[in-house]
């Protein structure tokens, strides 16, 4: 597996996502399924690995502790604070929190469940609105200087939150949502980290399976799936958003890879400080993404590409006005 470098680690040029062992995509898979995805990554080549304290509500760091505890040394570990669950009378709440007692104590918990000394890159998960993103990096740079976490990121952030935190303590990676169809870093932020020395870490750099080309029928989704919640996967937005896909098929032919390889190609080949972290519940899939470190793209393919799938031809927001409120990104 080709390596790219993500503050002092060289790590596989694709990571893996966990999330969804554990949460938002409905019925999270048995146990015994994301244990086998997990070794077979790790089998794969891939040494960055991205979980968090809100993941199944402290469940995916569990799983990825469990399994992966014997192997700790083969790989780049990193976890998020800042937005974990909280126990109420109606049940588990997802909350927002940058206050550094909360993220001390998000941390304490995460080591943890992951059953490690110590976690390797620790993201502020969301820039809480009602703290100072200042004081929340501060209390991070605590648990470096603590030895508990040896590296920082931001996630959902603004170019402007970034400068902000960096000035506090050097931050090595910004994980924001980046794909074809969520141009939102190529604003601002792809450059900022380019300037600051920050890797730009892009989740659902599949557009959450729809650049998969596997889901037709949102109808079909679960009950709990997050996706009922986007508007991007309304019925009516995501048919007009299919309508892409035949000639965006044609595009992954010409380059002979599959779909989402050429998703997951677009992202390595736009610039070196990223590094694209798709999730999945199957071995073959995963594989399948990690063949397209493999892709060659030229120029005029990747114009075309960015021609028929970007901000202007998508119908949808990315998120609900209640999402959108709770992030800090650019947008158009």
């Amino acid at each position: 597996m080709q390596q790219r470098p993500l503050g002092p680690f060289q790590v596989s040029a694709i990571g893996l996502g966990c999330m969804s062992l554990s949460h938002a995509y409905g019925q999270p898979p048995p146990a015994e399924q994301g244990e086998r995805l997990l070794l077979a990554a790790l089998d794969a080549g891939v040494t960055l690995l991205d979980t968090a304290a809100l993941y199944g509500f402290g469940a995916n760091e569990t799983l990825v502790g469990r399994v992966l505890k014997p192997h700790r040394n083969r790989f780049t570990l990193a976890s998020k604070g800042g937005l974990a669950g909280v126990r109420t009378d109606e049940g588990m709440k997802r909350v927002i929190d940058g206050r550094p007692e909360a993220i001390r104590r998000n941390c304490e918990e995460s080591l943890g469940r992951l059953q490690s000394d110590v976690i390797d890159l620790y993201y502020l998960h969301r820039w809480d609105k009602k703290v100072p993103v200042e004081e929340s990096v501060g209390a991070m740079a605590d648990l470096v200087r603590a030895g508990k976490v040896r590296t920082l990121g931001l996630s959902e952030v603004s170019a402007a939150t970034l400068r902000k935190a960096h000035a506090v303590h050097p931050i090595t990676a910004v994980q924001n949502e980046y794909s074809l169809w969520t141009r939102n870093p190529e604003i601002a932020m792809l450059d900022a980290c380019r300037e600051l020395g920050a890797t730009f870490v892009a989740f659902s750099p599949v557009a959450r399976g729809y650049l998969c080309d596997a889901l037709h029928d949102v109808t079909t989704l679960d009950a709990k799936d997050i996706r009922r919640h986007m508007p991007r996967f309304a019925p009516a937005n995501y048919a007009a958003n299919l309508r892409l896909l035949p000639a965006y098929r044609d595009l992954a032919r010409e380059a002979g890879c599959t779909p989402a390889q050429l998703a997951l190609a677009w992202l390595l080949h736009k610039a070196p400080h990223i590094i694209p972290i798709p999730g999945t519940t199957r071995v073959d899939h995963m594989q399948e993404n990690l063949g397209a470190a493999d892709v060659k793209l030229d120029a005029g393919l990747v114009r075309r590409l960015e021609a028929l799938i970007n901000q202007d031809t998508v119908t949808g927001d990315r998120y609900s006005e209640q999402s959108n409120r709770e992030v800090d990104a650019e947008v158009f």
